[in-house]
């Protein structure tokens, strides 16, 4: 069992006076019923995965709910969306309920159930394990914030959190491995299972994906048939970490434009794939507008495409991406996420915008980087409407070092690990 940032964050949540409705979301299989129940093992847990017994709590009222479950853990609520409207009148009716609501879909964007929860929930999401996760081997075991987050709490005012030698580091091979076992297997707990063979682990994988198309797409929408779907989540798969050409798509898939927009949606709705907005706020700047997606779990992702080799480098910036978004929402840090690409095709594959300026992040899969690969890094400054705080190059790179003024060259696992 690993230990997860998301624990302290819910506790604290949960001891609010504001935080009556908490939710809960996140991919399947993430862990959310083992952290809500290890959390709050004395709240009654009811489950609503089993269609025989949602029909006797969905007929019960407010008031009842109120009288018998004043506290109460609704697990796959987005199964049941009418029973949202119920809890909502337990909560207007007593200042004495408290229900965690879990679901395996981004349910308050569900335009049946956002408007009945807007205002009164507090929301939190669990995603994928983060590398000092995959680092933990049991709830106890202590859990660090790594170097990145480190750096982006002090607003990259300080880049000494960052540098250090990590050839010699001790720490630094242990998470080398950690960093490449999640790109070949992603961050999911079950892959973790050390008694696992990378057979089994595949294997599960592949459970998984059939297991997602069957229940959290049918959560999402009523698909008559799913293979137009899966083959568009395919044609995607072989564009992670690619700007999406909606026309394109829909060509490569055999579906219309609005259909692959609304397919990217389900995906990113179910915690699949992550779409970075681009950053386009200086209307005198020529700068491209379309999204880039990139997919959350590179274990599922290989396991789409049917992959079990070395990762390509369009597979390498997807996980890095992903892995930086994870930590960053675990962190409780407010930052948005963007990708930022000129006509010139000059282009930066992460930019984050923190209340006090942005961080530019370019990933590279390879061994050894070299001052040209700041070239997208120097001079971004003027692109953007808040000073630049911060930029790293992260790669497979072994050597911390400056590669231009500002901006720093650091290997990945080193970034996303802790110190010591």
């Amino acid at each position: 069992m690993k230990n997860r940032a998301m624990e302290s964050r819910l506790r604290k949540r949960a001891a609010s006076r504001l935080a009556r409705l908490l939710v809960l979301t996140g991919s399947r299989q993430t862990g959310k019923t083992t952290l809500i129940q290890r959390c709050f093992p004395d709240v009654p847990y009811i489950s609503l995965e089993d269609p025989a017994v949602r029909p006797g709590f969905s007929r019960m009222t407010a008031a009842e709910w109120v009288e018998r479950y004043p506290h109460a853990i609704l697990d796959e609520v987005q199964k049941a969306p009418s029973l949202v409207e119920t809890v909502k009148a337990a909560y207007d009716e007593s200042p004495d309920v408290r229900y965690f609501l879990l679901g395996s879909s981004q349910i308050l964007l569900l335009s049946r159930v956002k408007e009945s929860l807007a205002g009164r929930a507090a929301i939190e999401e669990l995603w994928p394990l983060t590398l000092p996760e995959m680092a933990t081997s049991s709830w106890d075991d202590r859990l660090a914030p790594s170097r990145l987050i480190l750096w982006l709490e002090r607003a990259c005012r300080s880049d000494e959190v960052l540098l250090g030698q990590p050839a010699v580091d001790r720490s630094y091979a242990r998470y080398s491995g950690i960093l490449e076992h999640y790109l070949r297997f992603g961050g999911m707990p079950v892959v973790h299972h050390a008694d696992l063979t990378d057979d089994e682990r595949r294997s599960w994988l592949r459970d998984f994906q059939r297991t997602y198309l069957e229940r959290d797409v049918a959560d999402l929408a009523a698909l008559r048939d799913l293979e137009p779907f899966v083959v568009a989540q395919r044609a995607l798969a072989t564009r992670t970490a690619r700007t999406v050409n909606f026309s394109d798509l829909a060509r490569s898939a055999g579906i219309a434009p609005a259909t692959a927009r609304r397919f990217l949606r389900y995906l990113e709705l179910s915690y699949q794939v992550i779409q970075l907005p681009p950053f386009f706020r200086n209307p005198e700047k020529r700068l491209a507008k379309m999204p880039k997606v990139h997919f959350v779990d590179p274990g599922i992702l290989r396991t789409i495409l049917n992959r079990t080799g070395d990762w390509t480098g369009e597979e390498y910036e997807s996980a890095l991406v992903a892995e930086i978004v994870k930590q960053v929402r675990n962190a409780g840090l407010f930052a948005d996420f963007f990708h930022l690409r000129t006509y010139d095709r000059r282009e930066v594959d992460l930019l984050l915008e923190l209340e006090e300026g942005f961080v530019g992040i370019e990933i590279k899969a390879s061994r050894k980087v070299s001052r040209a690969d700041a070239r997208t890094l120097r001079g971004l400054e003027p692109l953007l409407d808040k000073p630049l705080l911060g930029a790293v190059v992260v790669s497979q790179d072994l050597e911390v070092r400056y590669l231009a003024p500002g901006v720093l060259a650091v290997p990945a696992a080193w970034l996303l690990s802790p110190p010591g």
